[in-house]
């Protein structure tokens, strides 16, 4: 740990502006520690093997999970929604797995949700047009907010510096900032792009939000931390007609991928890898790895551990079932692993904090953890 620190500190910049360059890199440092340790000797193929199933959640049968996510730093509490108009929060530990609450009270299918930073809250968007804050205590609903143009609501992110703040897109083109302290829209935080907003993610520091469209657009808007103000910068057509479904963010994957990095599933039977190469979010094409997906609304993640290791790993779900693992430096050969159980196409994938367990669901309902291998 040491060493890394003293590379931060090798760069010849005045004393206050060090400081805020140790501040920023705190988090990265952190994470690149925690990898080495975890990683040992390994292979980034053993590191990633799968000791098989270790629960699987059926309580939404029957109606697709599109979303689900592990709460914030966080090994065995995590949360999904579910077309069914609900979410749950579930835990792991202790024993056995069990679902902590259900969150009631939308009137349509739940599209997106999201954890805030501290884990007690999660918002939610629905096709019944309404914003919902809830507690995820006892699943006690804080606030609604409607949609002011009574359109459905598809997409949802917490501004990563200031959970007050969450974004939403709509069905009708529009993304909009909104204080969900007050329940009030944000001045000067809409815009609109060209289709249906179907995905959203923000760069760590929260000055870049990146927007995905049903018409294959991927917007890059400069987000004003003082007063919530949302800039257009940057529009990329990564297909014209294919949903951007999935967008997620990280500054650098490995030491051999340094460069910020954008994940993106679109309806093109790939995922796609992009490099950030600017401060207004442009984005060029860095690799692509081949799955099924032509329609249904496919998620991805990075490997929440960065790596001292050769190679980084990113995971997806897809149409034929299974859960993917990738390489994104490998030339060839790139597929580290894949599991299969589901019974319909994966729709979302998530890592819990330490690698320890992945979970994932399905257009079925179903969800599973699985259990990595310790070695």
């Amino acid at each position: 740990m040491a060493a890394v620190w003293q590379q931060v500190l090798a760069v010849d910049v005045p004393g206050k502006k060090q400081a805020e360059i140790l501040g920023c890199n705190y988090q990265i440092v952190h994470r690149l520690h925690a990898s080495r340790a975890m990683a040992g000797d390994t292979t980034l193929g053993e590191n990633y093997a799968f000791a098989g199933m270790h629960h699987i959640f059926d309580q939404h049968v029957d109606s697709a999970v599109p979303r689900l996510q592990f709460a914030n730093d966080d090994k065995h509490l995590l949360a999904c929604c579910s077309l069914d108009g609900t979410l749950s929060i579930m835990t792991l530990s202790p024993p056995p797995p069990s679902v902590k609450v259900s969150l009631k009270g939308h009137g349509g299918p739940v599209t997106d949700f999201a954890w805030s930073l501290s884990n007690d809250i999660i918002v939610s968007t629905s096709l019944d047009g309404t914003l919902r804050i809830w507690n995820t205590e006892d699943g006690r609903c804080i606030r609604e907010v409607r949609d002011p143009e009574s359109s459905e609501l598809l997409c949802c992110t917490f501004q990563p510096m200031n959970n007050n703040l969450t974004v939403v897109g709509n069905s009708k083109h529009h993304l909009q900032v909104v204080n969900i302290s007050t329940g009030k829209k944000v001045k000067g935080g809409s815009s609109k792009l060209t289709g249906r907003v179907l995905s959203l993610s923000f760069d760590a520091p929260g000055r870049i939000l990146w927007a995905g469209d049903d018409r294959g657009s991927i917007f890059s808007f400069l987000f004003d931390m003082a007063t919530g103000k949302l800039t257009k910068a940057k529009r990329l057509v990564v297909s014209e007609g294919s949903s951007i479904c999935s967008i997620s963010a990280r500054s650098w994957i490995s030491r051999e991928a340094r460069d910020p990095s954008l994940l993106v599933n679109a309806c093109v039977n790939k995922l796609l890898l992009y490099r950030v190469v600017d401060n207004e979010g442009t984005l060029q094409l860095k690799r692509s790895f081949p799955i099924q997906h032509g329609s249904q609304h496919v998620h991805s993640i990075f490997c929440p551990l960065m790596s001292f290791r050769q190679g980084a790993c990113v995971v997806t779900g897809s149409e034929d079932g299974c859960v993917y693992f990738f390489d994104v430096e490998r030339n060839t050969k790139a597929i580290v692993n894949k599991l299969q159980g589901h019974g319909g196409p994966v729709l979302d994938v998530s890592f819990n904090c330490d690698e320890s367990l992945l979970a994932s669901a399905d257009s079925t309902g179903m969800v599973i953890i699985w259990r990595r291998e310790q070695k």
